[in-house]
């Protein structure tokens, strides 16, 4: 991969991507909960590149604060995940909703409220969830330390149409840009994990120095970039997407889709396509330098394969989701069963925006039990052993 700056140090480095999905990144926890017990109680974190994006980003920081000692910083996303309520996140009383949404249609209709950040709903609990749980400060000790090379949070501009990694790291690392895609070096705060997780018209965007940026899934071709740029030599990834099969069947269906459940495909575009899509990308690449004799690629020090290992759910999320629908605030319910998202056909978008402590913990269990059956794998790969 030739646009990849090579790792000049002795030691590899194994970066960790953590993608987005709203409720859905507490499988991410349940996942590294699994490698933290794989791993000596005190050890440091395996992970000296760590990437998120969306609500991936807000774990990715929470791991990087305490990356001198890992199962920390997994037990205090645990604690805010499997403890989570709508509430925190977004408001779920009546009046904040009916204010949100009022304003939201009268911006369509009225001139007067051009300009104003509206959305669906109003995140501003989440930032003061992230104020109260995430010492920012720990970055930066985790990189005098040695035990971070680099965080990055990713976020997509809506004046530059840029997808921009803002990362805090060693100084070593260089900025980069290539076609719609740059890395800015920043000191990461809760402005940059907002803008990364605003889902677009359901958050409001969010301003960070020059323009105003949305939930970082948007538009990403390669979610696996910022990570190599970072300095990655490896890379383990976490998504919060089952596989889906090569073939489907083609079902015959009567009515017309709910607007939940074109909201759903919707969603799945956002955080989905461009993962499965960088993926492929990296296996073909690395299928085309097998073939290549060592004798040539020796004079091109920058074109190497990069080994990469996936997890992935068990189970579809968006089933999951259904069953604990009913765990969701009276008011979120009302309008969610309105837009059809109460029904098998809009459970896809119900399980990016269920933040109750239920449907998490169910997730987190399956991240957990999904990556323990995978134990030996994932030591291995953890640790450069993989055939």
């Amino acid at each position: 991969m030739s646009e990849i700056p090579r790792n000049d140090s002795q030691q590899p480095r194994l970066g960790l991507v953590l993608t987005g999905g709203g409720a859905r990144a507490a499988y991410q926890v349940g996942a590294l909960r699994a490698i933290a017990e794989m791993l000596p109680s005190h050890a440091r974190s395996p992970f000296p590149v760590i990437c998120g994006t969306s609500a991936g980003a807000i774990n990715a920081a929470g791991l990087a604060m305490a990356a001198t000692h890992f199962l920390t910083g997994i037990k205090r996303l645990e604690a805010v995940w499997s403890n989570l309520h709508t509430g925190q996140i977004y408001r779920s009383d009546l009046i904040g909703v009916l204010h949100t949404m009022l304003r939201y249609f009268g911006s369509i209709v009225s001139s007067r409220m051009a300009g104003k950040p509206v959305s669906l709903l109003d995140n501003t609990p989440l930032r003061q969830l992230l104020a109260c749980h995430l010492p920012f400060r720990g970055i930066r000790r985790s990189i005098h330390a040695g035990a971070l090379h680099a965080l990055g949070i990713t976020a997509w501009g809506y004046a530059s149409e840029q997808s921009v990694t803002f990362y805090q790291a060693n100084p070593s690392i260089i900025p980069w840009k290539r076609a719609q895609r740059i890395g800015v070096p920043s000191r990461i705060g809760i402005q940059h994990l907002m803008a990364s997780a605003s889902i677009p018209l359901i958050f409001p965007a969010i301003r960070v120095n020059r323009e105003y940026f949305g939930d970082g899934s948007m538009r990403q071709f390669a979610p696996l970039s910022p990570a190599l740029h970072l300095g990655a030599d490896r890379l383990l990834v976490i998504s919060v997407n089952e596989k889906k099969e090569a073939d489907c069947e083609r079902i015959k269906v009567t009515g017309y889709p709910p607007p939940a459940q074109i909201a759903g495909h919707v969603m799945n575009s956002i955080f989905v396509d461009g993962l499965d899509a960088d993926l492929e990308r990296l296996r073909r690449i690395n299928q085309t330098l097998s073939l290549i004799p060592e004798t040539q690629t020796g004079n091109m020090p920058l074109l190497r394969t990069i080994d990469c290992m996936v997890i992935t759910p068990s189970e579809r999320i968006d089933e999951l989701a259904q069953a604990y629908a009913s765990s969701l605030p009276r008011t979120i319910r009302y309008f969610f069963h309105a837009a059809g998202a109460m029904g098998p056909k809009g459970s896809a978008m119900l399980s990016y925006v269920l933040f109750e402590a239920p449907f998490c913990q169910a997730l987190i269990d399956l991240g957990y039990q999904d990556t323990l059956r995978q134990r030996d794998e994932v030591l291995a790969f953890i640790f450069g052993q993989q055939e």
